[in-house]
């Protein structure tokens, strides 16, 4: 019989098994949060110093830099308990600064691409920092991963985790208004990951919050994610012009290599050869879930590696998924445990709205109005 994460925990602390087996005292893994640690990351050029906080609550093991809001790691036990970091990252704050491709990190104020950095709102014209050819990518040159977060630990009950804050200056990267975005992370005591976020403007503006975690469930540095199994909930696709700006479809993902909607291995049709997979180098689209924008979050899409039997399910209330396949991972980054990243070692799914949307009247609007509050939820649920 295949036991579950928290069967395994729990059963192994009630054995008193050593931290040698569970990475921690028996007794924590099995029942409690940890109150959030703090220690110094490092500094950035201008001396400013940046933390790393370390949440453990339910058998998920959580740092998270006040740099960027990045998740640096996260560990999760597979089917015999045996613990691995699953998201890719650095172990200094300098890679993060000059090499980071986004790893782990909180993306604002617009996730993924708005096509030439422009966009109309109310009459008026913007235009947006470019850093992606012509486009603009997860907020410009200095988005939300750029920022140095104010960070505030609690404990609530059962859970443990962490307040964000940041307060994007009006202008700032070209977008109208000064938002003031508030992200929490919450550890609860089934080692489930949740992230709520929060935003207010006081000018119209366009908002797109999401997280960029690079997953590999087999553990960072272990290569290639093509046998992990995902299933999305989606009937349909934005396709993309070569720019991977959506072209304003909303295609079929039926008998193509986009329908992930019964499940099965990445690897198997990510060499299918279709125009879409040629110029992204693999997955890297849109999925329109066949749920909508609901107001609380359900399930949409399931990762598992095999091999581990470590498991993901994602929550979101968010309309679209983000799937991108690691395409441009080139060997040249070395992460956390001392192995370097190539091509399809990891992969990101990003709840969100969709890209380019104030490009597209026929997407779902990610136009934020002064009085009205930005929420949305994501959880991500693990099990083995």
């Amino acid at each position: 019989m295949e036991l579950n994460r928290r069967t395994v925990i729990a059963g192994a602390a009630a054995a008193g098994i050593a931290a040698t087996t569970l990475g921690g005292p028996a007794e924590a893994a099995a029942s409690g949060s940890r109150k959030p640690v703090k220690e110094l990351f490092g500094k950035l050029a201008d001396g400013t110093k940046v933390y790393r906080w370390s949440l453990e609550n339910g058998g998920t093991r959580l740092k998270v830099l006040s740099y960027g809001g990045i998740v640096q790691s996260l560990e999760i036990p597979d089917r015999h308990g045996r613990y691995k970091n699953v998201s890719l990252g650095f172990d200094n704050i300098d890679d993060y600064v000059a090499k980071s491709p986004y790893f782990g990190a909180l993306i604002g104020r617009y996730g993924n691409r708005i096509a030439k950095g422009q966009f109309t709102l109310d009459g008026k014209s913007y235009q947006l920092s470019v850093n992606d050819g012509v486009n603009s990518l997860h907020g410009g040159k200095q988005g939300f991963d750029k920022h140095v977060w104010d960070v505030e630990p609690f404990t609530r009950g059962s859970d443990v985790g962490l307040i964000l804050h940041y307060t994007s200056v009006d202008g700032e990267m070209g977008y109208p208004g000064t938002l003031k975005a508030k992200v929490t992370f919450t550890l609860d005591r089934h080692g489930d990951w949740r992230i709520d976020y929060e935003a207010t403007t006081d000018k119209p503006t366009v908002v797109n919050l999401t997280n960029h975690t690079y997953w590999n469930l087999a553990g960072e540095g272990s290569g290639t994610i093509e046998h992990h199994e995902l299933e999305i909930a989606a009937s349909r696709y934005t396709p993309t012009d070569s720019g991977l700006i959506p072209t304003g479809e909303l295609a079929k993902v039926a008998g193509t290599p986009f329908d992930f909607r019964h499940g099965k291995a990445i690897g198997r049709d990510i060499r299918a050869g279709h125009p879409q997979q040629v110029q992204a180098k693999g997955y890297d689209h849109n999925w329109v879930l066949d749920k909508g924008i609901t107001a609380k979050p359900e399930h949409v899409a399931t990762l598992r590696d095999p091999h581990s039997g470590r498991t993901l399910k994602i929550f979101t209330d968010q309309p679209g998924l983000q799937f991108y396949s690691g395409n441009f991972l080139d060997g040249t980054l070395v992460g956390t445990g001392g192995h370097t990243y190539r091509q399809g070692d990891a992969l990101c799914l990003e709840t969100q709205h969709f890209p380019d949307s104030p490009n597209h009247p026929n997407f779902p609007s990610t136009v934020l109005r002064p009085g009205q509050t930005y929420r949305t939820t994501t959880i991500h649920s693990f099990s083995a």
